[in-house]
């Protein structure tokens, strides 16, 4: 792998600072890997907020659109990984007066918890928010038929979501209410429909590696934008063949006789291909009696060096057409104003937070076994990090050991001042730290498997097993109210809850508390290993379908391994 990078932890740092001194109508959010309009201070006074984001990888976007007319602030994750709700927040709070915000959020179930878990915040604090959902990828429908939809997490938000924030970055700009310019991008996700086909996988940077693999004679159909295999895999044909391969599903939903297309490159197509692309994408659409009002060719939403291209069309009316071609100075947008450039891309640092007081070392037996079960745990899936990324390669992006990894040791960073004889504060706690430093999807599930158990812990006795079983059950339940899962949809539920449950059954039958742990464990194993042979219906590897049979889910198999390492540890104490 060779990549023009110092250090792949500090990616996304390096890019924003990069980023912010490129262009002078960015500054960036002291202490966030948020980028926000120049002048956001007094727009925020005339204007609806617009925030969008996700993983990083796939810019331009989303820090190229932020400028006059079109974002007011653009949250980078990590590569491939959602930000966390504490980033979209500080955004939120930054860009948002008195008419609100409007969060764009592509359809991804990281994207859709984070986003969610920062619009709640901000509301319960008075600020008005709003979510708009993009879902523009005809692939999944176009593969299966409507019905197959209900089998996985959703259509995915593509390259459509850059026609989205122009329409309603021009709404802002016009100084429609919130509500206006929801339902203008609200109406504008609905209508637009986008289909990619890739010529080469992507590497993340972490990973060392790419995501899946491809033949010299091999494309992939109808894929995401974050390095995952796509739906179907073809042999490779003609430029012309392939349009008529993506735009014959995108028009079976397109309405109307006027249209705009986007003819995206995903990171490593040459724009040489991209015209070739283009003029046949044209021509099929003006075959269907389409006037095509305007072309956007070029880079909007890539996915790191993936080579290949997706398509977009979005019907218009002179409403929409007039949105689109409203002036904006920002840097990506085709034809967006020259301006002079400044020194201003670093927003003034705020106050810096006061450190959390130290606990100091646990004085109970509890607190002692906590702390080493905690230790155990965060250990074990930093040892693991390498098989959990093989494992999330087959059937995702191959991020989830990294990710894992970087809260693990958040964990064991934290713990030292954490309070361990009060194991329901030091639950609370821990939530908090994940939440900051697990990105994507992983850090608010697992947020919530910490908050609900300290719930539950705050009403019973810590120093009983069964204490800690009612915990366990009560985490894994949040986690399926949160992210919409159920045990058999192949996901950290089919190894979490047989464990919880087991462990429960086992103290209710009087076994003893570590020989319970040990049937838990083992059942967490069992169901772990039972993922590979069920269909994915959550997550990226939804989206693979029966592609993923035979590999287990690395969540669940995450869960096992924390598992094993808290049982070893008390085990060794008896």
């Amino acid at each position: 792998m060779k990549k023009l990078i110092n250090d792949p932890t500090r990616v996304v740092e390096e890019m924003v600072e990069g980023l912010a001194a490129i262009h002078p109508g960015l500054r960036r959010l002291a202490g966030e890997t948020v980028l926000i309009r120049a002048d956001a201070d007094e727009a925020c006074d005339r204007q609806v907020g617009l925030i969008a984001g996700g993983g990083s990888g796939h810019e331009p976007a989303h820090a190229g659109y932020v400028g006059r007319g079109m974002l007011s602030a653009a949250v980078a994750g990590d590569v491939f990984t959602s930000p966390g709700p504490d980033a979209v927040y500080a955004a939120i709070r930054a860009v948002a007066g008195e008419r609100g915000a409007l969060l764009i959020v592509k359809n991804y179930t990281g994207d859709r918890l984070n986003f969610g878990l920062a619009a709640e915040r901000a509301r319960a604090e008075g600020i008005p928010v709003d979510i708009v959902i993009v879902a523009d990828d005809v692939a999944l429908a176009g593969e299966s038929g409507h019905g197959h939809e209900h089998q996985h997490a959703g259509r995915r938000g593509l390259a459509g979501t850059i026609l989205v924030h122009k329409i309603a970055g021009a709404a802002a700009e016009a100084g429609a209410s919130l509500a206006e310019v929801a339902a203008e991008a609200r109406a504008a996700a609905a209508a637009v429909r986008t289909m990619g086909v890739a010529l080469s996988p992507c590497t993340v940077p972490a990973a060392g590696r790419p995501g899946f693999s491809l033949g010299e004679a091999e494309v992939e159909l109808g894929l995401g934008i974050h390095g995952e295999p796509g739906v179907r895999r073809i042999p490779i044909e003609p430029a012309d063949a392939l349009v008529d391969r993506l735009m014959g599903p995108i028009l079976a939903e397109i309405p109307g006789d006027r249209v705009v297309l986007l003819v995206n490159n995903l990171g490593g197509t040459p724009t040489m291909e991209l015209a070739i692309v283009a003029r046949h994408a044209i021509g099929v659409l003006e075959q269907s009696g389409r006037r095509v009002e305007r072309v956007y060719a070029g880079t909007f939403l890539s996915a790191l060096e993936m080579a290949g291209v997706s398509l977009t069309v979005l019907p218009v009316d002179d409403h929409r057409l007039a949105r689109l071609d409203a002036p904006t100075d920002a840097p990506a947008w085709p034809n967006a104003a020259d301006r002079p450039r400044s020194r201003s891309t670093v927003a003034t640092p705020g106050p810096t937070p006061e450190p959390g007081p130290s606990a100091g070392p646990p004085t109970t037996a509890t607190g002692r076994r906590l702390g080493a079960a905690i230790t155990a745990a965060a250990r074990s899936l930093i040892d693991a990090e390498a098989r959990l990324t093989e494992l999330d390669q087959a059937v995702g992006d191959g991020d989830l050991g990294i990710s894992l990894t970087r809260g693990a040791r958040a964990v064991l960073d934290a713990l030292p001042s954490c309070p361990l004889d009060d194991p329901a504060a030091t639950l609370h706690r821990l939530a908090l730290t994940l939440q900051r430093a697990l990105g994507g999807t992983s850090g608010p599930l697992y947020a919530m498997l910490l908050l609900r158990a300290s719930a539950s812990l705050r009403s019973n006795d810590p120093g009983s097993a069964t204490a800690w079983a009612d915990a366990l059950q009560a985490g894994a339940a949040g986690i399926s109210e949160l992210g919409g899962a159920a045990v058999g949809d192949r996901t950290m539920l089919d190894a979490l809850v047989p464990a919880s449950v087991s462990l429960m059954s086992e103290l209710r039958a009087g076994s003893s508390p570590t020989a319970a742990l040990n049937q838990a464990v083992a059942a967490a194993e069992g169901g772990a290993e039972a993922t590979a042979s069920m269909t994915p219906k959550r997550g990226r590897s939804s989206y693979l379908g029966d592609r993923a049979l035979g590999h287990p889910d690395p969540g669940a198999v995450a869960v096992a391994t924390w598992l094993r390492a808290v049982s070893g540890v008390l085990e060794a104490a008896e």
